[in-house]
């Protein structure tokens, strides 16, 4: 039997073998990009037309993931008490790689990540939450920028106030 037909024949008969034990096989989440016309699904900003780190939260049953100009407004979603829905993957923007003015690319897993509060550096909304997929790149930003690293788990509702981010941006 010729190579290729006995894999093809292989993974029909494993797929069939897990529909019939009842068990669904899917595939793990995995961020993806923005396109110039992708905007913020909680204020509405084009996310092209912003500086600073971006967010995806990946949720069950959705096909799409909801976009956040900034890692502020993720994490705000994130932490309220009413948030309920099943989140499979949350992704933000290593800031290490990115072009903070106009970054694209360069996901991973959010809570993987650290993060640094109070730097002078600014997102769409004003003062931002700096994301970073590894400590030296965030305490290279710290030492040019200012704030303070801070991992994932330690972030508290209390850090993410959103209150008067249009005050800070003057293209609104």
């Amino acid at each position: 039997m010729n190579p290729l037909r006995r894999q093809i024949l292989a993974a029909a008969a494993a797929t069939l073998a897990l529909a019939a034990c009842g068990e669904k096989a899917s595939a793990p989440v995995v961020a993806v990009d923005f396109d110039p016309s992708s905007t913020c699904d909680l204020d509405g900003m084009l996310l092209a037309d912003y500086p600073g780190p971006k967010a995806q939260i990946h949720y069950a049953g959705q096909s799409r993931p909801v976009w956040f100009c900034d890692t502020v407004e993720m994490f705000s979603a994130l932490l309220k008490p009413e948030q309920v829905r099943s989140v499979t993957g949350v992704f933000v923007q290593d800031m290490g790689q990115a072009d903070w003015d106009k970054p694209r690319g360069h996901w991973f897993d959010a809570r993987q990540g650290v993060y640094v509060f109070g730097s002078k550096r600014q997102g769409s909304m004003g003062p931002t939450i700096a994301s970073f997929r590894n400590d030296a790149d965030a305490s290279a930003f710290v030492s040019a920028h200012g704030g303070r690293v801070v991992r994932f788990a330690d972030v508290k509702p209390d850090m993410v106030d959103l209150s008067g981010g249009g005050d800070h941006d003057s293209r609104m």
